[in-house]
C-alpha cells in the first residue's frame, strides 16, 4: 500500500524521531511511504481558540495535499481527530470543502488503526525488553475509539512487560491550549497521571500523542521518577537489530 505521512506540528518540531520510526516500521511491513512536501498544520489549535476561518483555511490545503492518497496515517490521535471530528464541522454542506472532506476523512487513521484495521496485522516483529504502561489519550480514546487497538499491538512485541495503569482514561491535563489557559489545572492534572504511572513501575510511558507524553514526560521528569515517555511508534518499530534508543 503507498500510504502518506501528516507528521504533525508536534512531531516535525519536536519529536522528529516518531516519524522516522513510522517510516522504518511501514517499510519493514512491504508498504511505501511517501511525504507530501506541501503539508502543513491541520489547524487544531486554530480550531480550539475559535480561529475558524484560518481552520478552514488549513483544511483546504490538507484535503488538497493528501486527496491522492491510499490512507493517510497521521502518527497523532488528536491530529487524526481534527480532521475526521471536526473537518466536516469547517465546509458548508455541499461545498467543495464539504465534498472533499467527506472523501478524505475516512482515509486518515492513527497508526494503531492502521496497522489493525486496515493492513491487519498486531504482531509487526517488535523487541521491545522494557517494562511498559500504557496511556490511552483522550482524543484515541473518546474521538478515534480506538478501544484495545494499541493494546493488542504492545501485546504481541517481544520481551515487553506491559503493566496496567491505573486511571488510565482520564485525562492527562494537556488539552493543547486548554493547558495555556488553565496552566495550574492542567498541572495538578498531570501530577495525578504521573504519580498513577510512577506506581506502575514501569520504565516507560506509551501513547500514541506525542503532545500527551511531553506533558505527563516533563512531569515525571521534574519527579525523577527515571520513567521515559516513549510513542507507540518507537516501540513498534524497535527490533534486536535496531533497537529503540529510550
Amino acid at each position: 500500500m503507498r500510504i502518506a505521512l501528516f507528521i504533525t506540528c508536534v512531531n516535525d518540531t519536536l519529536y522528529p524521531r516518531t516519524g522516522q520510526a513510522v517510516v522504518r516500521l511501514l517499510r519493514r511491513l512491504g508498504h511505501e511511504v511517501v511525504f507530501p512536501e506541501s503539508q502543513t498544520c491541520c489547524g487544531q489549535m486554530h480550531y480550539n481558540t475559535g480561529y475558524r476561518r484560518e481552520a478552514q483555511r488549513l483544511a483546504v490545503r490538507f484535503v488538497e495535499t493528501f486527496a491522492d492518497a491510499d490512507a493517510v496515517l497521521a502518527p497523532s490521535g488528536s491530529c487524526a481527530a481534527m480532521v475526521r471530528d471536526n473537518y466536516p464541522r469547517l465546509g458548508e454542506p455541499g461545498s467543495r470543502l464539504d465534498r472533499a472532506v467527506a472523501e478524505l476523512a475516512p482515509r486518515v487513521y492513527d497508526l494503531s488503526e492502521l496497522l489493525v484495521d486496515v493492513l491487519g496485522v498486531t504482531d509487526v516483529g517488535a523487541y521491545f525488553p522494557h517494562t511498559v504502561t500504557y496511556h490511552p489519550t483522550c482524543h484515541g480514546l473518546r474521538l478515534l475509539k480506538l478501544g484495545d487497538r494499541p493494546y493488542r499491538l504492545l501485546r504481541e512485541v517481544r520481551g515487553i512487560d506491559l503493566r496496567e495503569l491505573p486511571g488510565a482514561a482520564e485525562c492527562c491535563g494537556f488539552g493543547g491550549t486548554f493547558a495555556v489557559k488553565n496552566p495550574d489545572v492542567s498541572a495538578a492534572m498531570g501530577s495525578d497521571k504521573a504519580r498513577n504511572v510512577a506506581a506502575t513501575g514501569a520504565e516507560v510511558l506509551c501513547a500514541v500523542d506525542n503532545s500527551c507524553l511531553m506533558h505527563i514526560g516533563g512531569t515525571l521528569e521534574r519527579g525523577r521518577t527515571g520513567v521515559k515517555a516513549v510513542h507507540l511508534a518507537e516501540i513498534l518499530a524497535s527490533t534486536e537489530q535496531e533497537p529503540a534508543r529510550i
